[in-house]
């Protein structure tokens, strides 16, 4: 049985994420991620009054005589939202843990999606693949995406974006626009990040907690890793240590960003502490200038 606190935060999610797609999200979602086009159906014959820029000369020239192209609106959206559950996403020196965070997006990309007749579906992983709901379009569909994201206890610690990308890749056969939401604290998912990127619409939403990148000068610290739960001593009072921290903390997220770059992934960039409507309000205005 779900603990009623739990329900009440899942009520205050709806609330609160409710309004925001009624009031800012609605219009961005359906502007970038509806109305891109028509998709192929059929060829018939043609008949007087076709637009003549619709034949298909291939098949014309096949029978010898005229043909032409069929096209229907396309279809429903499916959106998937592929969501790290592992421990690191019990992390936050501000108001939140990032994974509530977590949930809170969930939310309003899935309730923007409700409200324009899509499906959504949701995988959650670790190391390993936790749980996948397949995608509907329903309220209480989506009110139960959003209680496993928050009440959910996983039964792994560690990362494995690769795991999570290529269950994907298996499962959604049909191009889909998927939201990965994660902190990236992961090595070796380059090839798995490329692959679904070429199969898919994919959207990376980077969760980052600034203090992550901060090593204050406390002296000895007793340090607990959240994933591996190894516990090590460090002196942060050593210059050097800091500095090499910091270092490695640059290094990774440089190396990040290069990669979203070469391969064009679409990313979203969200800090614990500050608001996440901004980062996706922006996400949305920039993609649709794109469309248009």
């Amino acid at each position: 049985m779900i603990p009623k606190e739990v329900l009440r935060q899942i009520r205050r999610i709806e609330i609160k994420t409710g309004k925001l797609v009624n009031d800012v999200f609605a219009g961005q979602y359906e502007s970038v991620f509806k109305g891109r086009g028509m998709e192929f159906s059929e060829v018939r014959e043609y008949l007087p009054g076709d637009d003549i820029r619709s034949i298909d000369w291939n098949v014309t020239a096949r029978f010898g005589h005229p043909y032409v192209k069929k096209f229907v609106e396309e279809r429903e959206l499916t959106i998937m939202l592929l969501v790290d559950m592992s421990a690191s996403g019990k992390f936050g020196t501000k108001d939140r843990f990032k994974s509530e965070i977590s949930a809170e997006i969930a939310a309003v990309l899935s309730f923007s999606a409700l409200k324009n007749n899509d499906k959504v579906g949701l995988i959650v992983f670790t190391d390993k693949i936790e749980i996948f709901v397949p995608p509907k379009k329903t309220r209480a569909h989506i009110l139960r995406i959003i209680r496993e994201i928050l009440y959910f206890k996983p039964e792994h610690k560690d990362t494995d974006l690769t795991c999570g990308l290529e269950y994907l890749n298996e499962v959604i056969k049909r191009k889909s626009v998927v939201f990965l939401i994660s902190d990236f604290l992961d090595k070796g998912y380059e090839k798995a990040l490329k692959i679904t990127n070429k199969r898919h619409d994919l959207v990376a939403l980077v969760i980052d907690d600034p203090r992550e990148r901060e090593l204050p000068d406390m002296g000895l610290l007793e340090l607990e890793d959240n994933e591996t739960g190894e516990n090590i001593i460090v002196d942060t009072s050593d210059k050097k240590f800091r500095e090499e921290y910091w270092r490695q903390i640059e290094e990774r997220i440089r190396q990040r960003e290069k990669l979203f770059k070469t391969i064009r992934l679409d990313n979203i960039k969200i800090t614990t502490g500050q608001s996440y409507v901004k980062p996706l309000v922006s996400f949305f205005e920039l993609r649709a200038r794109r469309f248009r």
